[in-house]
């Protein structure tokens, strides 16, 4: 007889439903694995897309065709004339006489445009905001980078919304054309009264009476010079085309906050830029975002920096050991763009930092509003007389030994404000028509738009791990003299005469 089988039911181990498990995680490595894969391709796919420019091709052509066709009309220059100048042809008795007629009508001229107050294109874009953006830029006369900074501001977003003033310490026609020729906002013009173009033989010019430089004070008071009881703590007399700066930053900054009608109610934020700046296209929307964050999370924040001077921003990738190795392929491999360190200063969550603010550091790009600028005012005697002919180290005495509530600055980590310039009052190169500088910050602007980084959805305030406390700093001189002293200190009652 067959035994019959009876089947004996086996304890329950689970080893099926471990088995179900073990595929769905090896089916989710495989997923995770095939798409990492995929975003790796990509994105060495875009980066090589973006290497391929050759950054080292800084040539006009190169740069033109990094700038809109509709904006090529900026960089077109016309026949520039003779209202700022004289004609070298004539014999030296004419060109003083036609110098003297050219100060004349140009004084003429800035006080009409000065009176005039004249906002272009508010036919277009309709009336001032009270809390619109001002952009206000210091000029002199370097109308090459003046013209890159109008076509980076032609292509941020809501620049239609502003009034952008440029303050001029230089009378010159080409300029004016070029201003008055923006169309993609409101904008007024307004020019510094005491230039050393309008007063090339007295103060603030030079005055054939002023002492020499570098004579010392005995010899100074001898020869019974122009402010010779008073030498800069260096003990050197002034120079004038150090001066000018600050006096025009200061008179500026009073004009557009309390002189001029367009501004009378004005209690938004007033950027200060210069003609030798770049802006990023989301400039303002960063702005924005910096502006929301200070109110809800950053009170003291009373300074919002959009330009920083980062030692770490480098612009190429070197490969030193390829350059030690062969030398030959030193230049391609500096060509090598690197890539890496955008998403470390450009993300979608974008950093900015909470810091005293610093005049070295956080000059470039700032905003600053109606309340702080009052505040800076009611201090106008720490920052006039001040022995340092910079500006912003004047302000950073004033916020040490003045100010109640200190300046207190938001920086963005990335930056959105670039400095263009090869050559300015304090560098002198060999070229200072070099295109170099322009066309890097080109490529970091493109490289940042092509990989996304640029309009962040959120902003994340850091603070630095080991804030060092902040030295009373010596001026750097240049600012001895009493007559600049005083006119400092006019400019806080008179403005645009």
């Amino acid at each position: 007889m067959r035994s019959r089988k009876i089947p004996i039911a086996l304890p329950y181990t689970g080893s099926f439903t471990r088995r179900r498990h073990t595929v769905f995680i090896r089916l989710g490595v495989i997923l995770f694995l095939v798409l990492f894969a995929f975003l790796q391709i990509n994105i060495l796919n875009d980066s090589n897309d973006l290497t391929t420019i050759d950054v080292t091709n800084d040539s006009a052509a190169a740069i033109l065709s990094m700038v809109p066709p509709v904006l090529h009309k900026y960089l077109k220059s016309k026949s520039r004339n003779n209202t700022h100048g004289t004609n070298n042809t004539q014999n030296n008795g004419n060109n003083d006489s036609l110098r003297a007629a050219n100060i004349s009508e140009i004084k003429m001229m800035i006080s009409r445009y000065n009176e005039a107050q004249m906002v272009l294109n508010e036919d277009l874009y309709g009336p001032l905001q009270n809390n619109s953006v001002i952009i206000v830029v210091q000029v002199h006369k370097r109308v090459k980078y003046l013209r890159h900074l109008i076509i980076s501001l032609a292509q941020a977003r809501d620049i239609s919304k502003t009034l952008l003033v440029f303050s001029h310490d230089y009378y010159d026609e080409e300029i004016n054309e070029l201003v008055q020729s923006i169309d993609f906002c409101k904008v007024i013009q307004i020019f510094y009264p005491y230039s050393i173009q309008t007063h090339p033989h007295e103060f603030p010019g030079e005055d054939p009476n002023d002492c020499p430089r570098d004579v010392k004070k005995e010899e100074a008071l001898k020869l019974n010079c122009n402010n010779a009881q008073h030498p800069d703590l260096y003990g050197h007399y002034r120079e004038a085309a150090f001066t000018q700066t600050k006096h025009h930053w200061f008179w500026k900054t009073n004009t557009v906050f309390d002189g001029l009608e367009v501004t009378k109610y004005h209690t938004g934020l007033v950027v200060f830029l210069e003609e030798d700046h770049y802006v990023a296209e989301d400039f303002l929307y960063v702005l924005n975002m910096m502006q929301q964050k200070s109110r809800e999370s950053c009170p003291k924040c009373n300074i919002l920096s959009l330009g920083t001077y980062l030692k770490t921003f480098n612009y190429y990738t070197y490969s030193s050991k390829k350059h030690k190795r062969n030398n030959k392929h030193a230049s391609s491999s500096q060509a090598q763009w690197s890539f890496q360190v955008m998403p470390s200063l450009y993300s979608l969550y974008q950093k900015a930092e909470i810091t005293p603010w610093i005049s070295s550091k956080h000059n470039m790009g700032m905003a600053l509003n109606q309340t702080t600028w009052h505040q800076i005012k009611s201090c106008a005697i720490h920052f006039c007389n001040y022995d340092d002919y910079n500006w912003d180290w004047s302000l950073q005495h004033l916020s040490q030994q003045c100010l109640e509530n200190k300046l207190y600055a938001m920086v963005v980590k990335g930056p959105r404000v670039f400095h263009i310039g090869e050559c300015g009052v304090h560098h002198k190169k060999n070229n200072c028509e070099s295109n170099q500088v322009i066309s890097k910050v080109q490529q970091v602007i493109h490289i940042a738009t092509k990989a996304g980084q640029l309009y962040p959805k959120s902003i994340t305030l850091t603070m630095p791990s080991i804030t060092k406390k902040t030295k009373l700093r010596k001026g750097n001189g240049g600012w001895g003299d009493k007559r600049d002293h005083l006119l400092c200190l006019n400019m806080t009652h008179s403005t645009l005469r």
